[in-house]
């Protein structure tokens, strides 16, 4: 028999299945990353239209089988609707998704990470910060809460402002990782640095970080 079961989480990709389905990816507080089914929600007059889509955070109502869960309502407290206006603090939000999505297996627990992908995401909408200092905080602290962080790289010197930023997104409190600023030149080391981890923790191409890649430049998408 199925239970109704509450779980509070975040749309991290959902992809259509049948005619009016879609099969949705959360990341959630009480049983991480799981897979759902959301029935009818692509049908015009669904009450779950809009309320599966990718970012939507909040109260998720499911009945939970022996081998997938099946969302019956859905409260969303933050739509994150501001990337809608803002393109680019979208690409990185996906990235962020997707992101998330590479680290997590499913029914392992995520609460850390999930309160690192809200402030995150939070820290996108304000637009007083630079995007790829908020982008390396959260490769940096993900792999701390994901039990792989490697420290430094080895094999080149880094600027002491560096190293100790590096140990800041490592050890400070979730709250206040997205309170200060760096120069340009610590921020390309820091850059140069979630890189480096990338080519050494990520083994398949990531869609949105080519978009990434483009903002990055400072260039159009041809």
């Amino acid at each position: 028999m199925d239970n109704l079961v509450t779980l509070q989480g975040m749309v991290l990709k959902h992809n259509p299945v049948g005619d009016y389905d879609w099969v949705v990816t959360m990341l959630t507080l009480e049983r991480g990353k799981i897979t759902a089914f959301a029935r009818g929600a692509r049908r015009p007059n669904s009450h779950l239209t809009g309320t599966v889509e990718p970012f939507c955070f909040g109260s998720f109502k499911m009945f939970e089988g022996r081998t997938s869960y099946n969302i019956s309502e859905a409260e969303i407290s933050n739509y994150f609707e501001s990337f809608r206006r803002n393109l680019e603090a979208a690409c990185y939000g996906t990235f962020f998704l997707e992101l998330a999505d590479y680290y997590t297996r499913e029914n392992s627990d995520a609460s850390d990470l999930l309160g690192l992908l809200y402030l995150s995401l939070r820290a996108l909408e304000k637009e007083n910060m630079d995007n790829r200092l908020i982008r390396c905080i959260y490769e940096i602290r993900a792999l701390v809460i994901g039990g792989e962080f490697p420290g430094l790289p080895q094999g080149r010197t880094w600027n002491e402002t560096t190293e100790y930023t590096v140990n800041y997104i490592a050890s400070a409190q979730a709250g206040k990782l997205y309170t200060f600023r760096v120069s340009p030149e610590i921020l390309q080391e820091l850059c140069d640095i979630s890189e480096n981890y990338r080519r050494r923790f990520i083994d398949r191409p990531m869609k949105s970080l080519e978009m990434l890649k483009v903002f990055e430049a400072g260039v159009e998408k041809p």
